[in-house]
């Protein structure tokens, strides 16, 4: 069983966050692997340790990622793959474009990603890939199993379990819940290092800024306001109303 999981690096959910000049401050910042993407690299490797074959993590972004590559690896993958050229880095669009260009040059029956990333909560990337490849998709599982040929998902529904099956070839979301990722091991750790690594260009994807760039930008980026104690109106209920009013256009500035 040939898998993929595709995997995104992100800041660690303990750090706080810094803005400078309206940018994320990055300097000195832990980076981890996304937790999301976390269960999905570890049920590839349960899945290669129940019916062998070969676990590929493929991911995007800066040099640094590399890290969290290999971290993978340590924890059991087989092979890594880096996207890391700068004229592929963009939005959901980009992204989705590119790793579904990677994944062709791959041969998989699963495809397993994070159901969303913890750093922008879009969720859409997992989705499009899916799409781009022509292949079926199963998100927020929280069970996976495979036999005869067949895939069957528990995936959470707003608190209940919808229960779904396909065949592969598949793409799969892992939601929080479908396993517990395991540590990496001293001797993973070691392997890691010796594991293949390939890097991919834009060229060598046969994609360049114009195909790939981004249908959306970041006009904006600021903290939210702190949070303050609620206010409880005062008056009747038309007196309230014409309150509650006055403060949601001056002050909240929603109306």
């Amino acid at each position: 069983m040939n898998i993929i999981v595709c995997m995104k690096q992100t800041f660690d959910t303990e750090e706080r966050i810094v803005l400078e000049n309206g940018k994320i401050k990055e300097d000195g910042v832990k980076f981890v692997i996304n937790p999301y993407d976390e269960y999905a690299v570890e049920e590839a490797i349960r899945l290669k340790e129940q019916h062998g074959g070969q676990v590929t993590v493929i991911t995007l972004g800066p040099t640094r990622a590399e890290e969290a590559l290999r971290t993978a690896l340590a924890m059991g993958a087989d092979e890594g793959v880096i996207i890391d050229d700068p004229a592929l880095f963009g939005d959901e669009y980009t992204a989705s474009r590119v790793l579904a260009k990677a994944i062709e040059k791959h041969p998989y029956d699963i495809i397993l990603c994070g159901n969303q990333a913890v750093d922008d909560g879009s969720g859409q990337v997992a989705v499009r890939v899916a799409e781009l490849l022509g292949i079926p998709h199963i998100g927020t599982v929280t069970k996976l199993e495979v036999a005869d040929g067949k895939v069957t998902a528990h995936r959470d529904a707003e608190g209940d379990v919808e229960i779904v099956e396909g065949r592969p070839p598949i793409l799969v979301t892992a939601q929080q819940g479908l396993n517990e990722p395991r540590y990496p091991s001293l001797i993973g750790i070691r392997k890691a290092n010796k594991k293949p690594l390939t890097r991919y260009t834009a060229a060598e994807l046969g994609l360049d800024a114009g195909t790939a760039s981004a249908k959306s930008e970041i006009l904006e980026t600021f903290l939210p306001k702190p949070k303050a104690g609620g206010r409880i109106l005062q008056g009747d209920l038309a007196a309230q109303v014409k309150e509650l009013v006055q403060a949601l256009r001056t002050e909240e500035k929603v109306l």
